[in-house]
């Protein structure tokens, strides 16, 4: 800019600048202008809600704990309630908004769809109540995700099991309409909630229910499986510990979260152009990829195990839950031996996607059940359990210790434990086979082959999606049921190897968890495996077109290749050399009907929902280079000296396949 213009441009702006000088010296008059008259605000300083035509009284409180943090909790008594019991469910999800589902005087219509509670509390005289837990929404403090118990990672006097305690005493004490029994609810995080009431246990805590509970993370819940990475939850990190309220959101430029995580990466680059290095837990994760004492310590259901079982507690397992898979069964597994007379311990196994059991249970995408399966366990379950235990008078109770839907067969049966069957079957585990040519079967295979091994070449810059694209981001469209979408598209690919039986001519029954033992080589120094149990249905199927042909995973997981010889302590693998991976597949309780085939699928990646292997070994794979993301040729054996299979929990004797 030349001088005679900026100079014009100055003598212009002088007298604008005196201008806004003068007015900034000028006394500031309240209220606005006092050449306008002011009228009066139309909204009372605090508004007061006329309760009086409603069914129940709601009731916000903030509850001290032992440190002097106090907890907004929300209390909802039906009107008239004398003596009733409480259920109680701690969240970090927001109380006020679980406890409004609707703009209603009736209590009904408010907690419609909330921990299976409008007709417990409507119809069954309960009070309920919900309550922020520490850091979270109306509550003080500072917030941890899952919070450990009192212990290396914790040396505070505060924990989520002492806020509990700290509660359910209050609540008892408080609450005069109730008879001071208190049980605790809740679903995901919020079943991780109740699992902290069981640590120790106040007194007047008579139950627990924990449904689809998250306990362990690295094993096999919401952050790894078996030490892959489950990076499609790294926007849920994300939401959950930037801000109190949950109130800045993930962002994306994005349609398909397949292209988001495949262009940046890793998680690691993804995670730091979105400001996580800022969260806590973020950081923990970043810095504990192995099973180390992070983990180990903070483990639920190790926690639990060495505690004496006080409270009776439910178990609430769904068969193709997408985020918990493998917490309530761990528990149930831990806890087993500390209940020989089966009076303390129950188990609850649906077939059902995380939380379906408050919701539609007919039907689980395209499979459909005979029944409403989620209404039979809120009433013939749930129900009778809750009242035995915090109603006055116990009413009778004839729920069994382990209550299990038989997908496949449609329809429930009851057991003293778990796995179980009729007295006059009996459960054995029974190897099926890889084969040569892509079979499958429960001969081990030949001695004399062309080839013992099938081969692949698993390539990081196309890894397997595991649902079809574009993938839409975690808890969107399609999240609650891909894990019974259709396999094809997976089986069709190059980098898929399957394996199948013949037709069935009788029914094949599983009970409980199946087990692999893969024998494989890769060309790399680390490898993913993915091993899928799959139902293959008919071409046709009679009154369900959409089935034909249909690829129904029964039960399915991944493994990192670094973790088999230990969790804690990763190591190279030795190229090209058959090595041996055994680790669980999920529970299941399931028929293979007579005219189906069942499937193996064997692949090295599952994404986004888990990270890419490099397939390099690198001490973290959270912080691997480019230049470490390789192609692998894998081998699958399938020799009588280097054989691989599934250990079924295979069910004989009695109506097995009924």
């Amino acid at each position: 800019m030349n001088t005679s213009v900026r100079n014009s441009l100055c003598t212009r702006l002088v007298p604008a600048a005196a201008a806004m000088a003068l007015l900034a010296a000028a006394p500031a008059r309240a209220g606005g202008n006092s050449h306008y008259p002011k009228l009066p605000s139309e909204t009372p300083a605090h508004f007061k809600v006329d309760q009086s035509h409603w069914d129940y009284t709601r009731k916000e409180v903030m509850i001290p704990m032992r440190d002097g943090v106090k907890l907004h909790t929300v209390i909802l008594i039906p009107k008239g309630a004398h003596d009733a019991p409480i259920l109680l469910t701690r969240t970090p999800y927001d109380a006020d908004k679980l406890t409004s589902h609707a703009h209603s005087g009736h209590l009904g219509p408010i907690l419609d769809g909330y921990d299976n509670t409008p007709d417990l509390t409507v119809h069954g005289g309960y009070i309920r109540v919900v309550q922020d837990i520490r850091g979270k929404y109306g509550s003080q403090g500072d917030y941890v995700m899952n919070r450990p118990v009192r212990g290396p990672q914790n040396p505070t006097p505060v924990s989520d099991a002492t806020d509990c305690q700290d509660t359910v005493a209050w609540l008892a004490k408080h609450v005069k309409q109730s008879n001071g029994n208190v049980g605790l609810l809740g679903i995901s995080y919020d079943g991780y909630e109740a699992l902290m009431g069981v640590v120790k246990p106040n007194s007047h805590l008579k139950v627990v229910v924990a449904e689809n509970p998250m306990v362990d993370g690295w094993m096999g819940d919401d952050w790894f499986h078996h030490g892959a990475f489950r990076e499609q939850m790294i926007p849920y990190i994300y939401s959950q510990e930037a801000t109190h309220k949950n109130k800045d959101e993930w962002w994306t430029d994005y349609a398909d979260d397949y292209s988001m995580y495949l262009d940046a990466g890793t998680p690691t680059k993804l995670a730091d152009e979105h400001g996580m290095q800022q969260l806590g837990f973020w950081r923990k994760l970043v810095n504990n990829p192995a099973y180390d004492s992070f983990w180990r310590q903070q483990a639920v259901d190790r926690i639990l195990a060495k505690r004496p079982l006080n409270v009776p507690l439910m178990l609430v397992a769904g068969e193709w839950d997408q985020e918990d898979i493998y917490g309530a069964l761990a528990v149930y597994r831990a806890l087993e031996s500390k209940d020989p007379h089966h009076d303390k311990l129950f188990l609850t196994l649906g077939p059902w996607y995380h939380g379906q059991e408050i919701g539609d249970g007919s039907h689980l995408g395209a499979i459909r059940f005979g029944s409403d399966t989620s209404l039979y366990y809120r009433r013939h379950i749930l129900k009778p359990f809750l009242a035995h235990y915090l109603k006055n008078g116990s009413p009778p109770d004839h729920v069994a210790p382990v209550n299990a839907y038989v997908a496949g067969a449609d329809h429930w049966e009851q057991f003293p434990s778990w796995p179980g069957c009729a007295s006059d079957c009996t459960i054995k585990p029974t190897h099926l086979y890889l084969e040569p040519h892509h079979g499958l079967g429960f001969d081990a295979p030949p001695a004399k082959q062309s080839r013992g091994y099938n081969e692949y070449v698993s390539n990081p810059a196309t890894p397997v999606p595991y649902r079809p694209r574009p993938v839409p981001p975690a808890e969107k469209s399609g999240w609650h049921t891909w894990l019974v979408n259709d396999q094809r598209p997976a089986a069709a690919r190059p980098d898929v190897m399957t394996y199948e039986t013949p037709v069935l001519k009788h029914a094949v029954r599983i009970t409980g968890r199946p087990l692999v033992h893969l024998v494989a080589a890769t060309s790399g120094t680390d490898s993913d495996w993915v091993v899928k149990l799959i139902d293959v249905y008919p071409q046709q199927v009679a009154r369900r077109p959409k089935t034909g042909g249909y690829q129904l995973a029964v039960s399915m997981d991944i493994f990192r290749g670094r973790y088999r010889k230990s969790y804690a302590h990763p190591a190279p693998l030795t190229p090209n050399k058959p090595l041996t991976y055994r680790f669980h597949l999920p529970s299941a309780d399931y028929v293979f009907k007579p005219g189906h085939r069942i499937m193996v699928q064997v692949q090295s990646s599952w994404f986004p929902l888990y990270d890419r292997n490099p397939q390099t070994f690198v001490k973290n794979i959270f912080h691997a280079k480019p230049s470490d993301y390789v192609k692998a040729t894998q081998r699958i054996y399938h020799t009588p000296d280097h054989a691989s299979y599934i250990s079924l929990p295979l069910v004989s004797g009695g109506d097995a396949g009924r």
